[in-house]
């Protein structure tokens, strides 16, 4: 397993972590996901035999929040 870190600086309550875990988690190669709403932060688990960080990126930000 891999690890990632993403900046959401557009994150900011439950359902907005709810939204962005539930997303990866209907991603096949992820194993963990959290957001930090405290830091604006996502971090991600991931096999990278099966899921890229581009991939992991594409998810979030198709789920309405912008990586920076």
């Amino acid at each position: 397993m891999a690890s990632l870190e993403l900046a959401v600086p557009t994150v900011h309550c439950t359902a907005c972590k709810l939204n962005i875990e539930e997303s990866l988690e209907e991603l096949k190669g992820v194993g963990r996901s959290e957001v930090d709403l405290d830091a604006k932060r996502v971090l991600v688990d991931y096999d990278p035999d099966t899921v890229d960080p581009i991939a992991i990126t594409a998810v979030v930000e198709a789920a309405g929040y912008p990586v920076s």
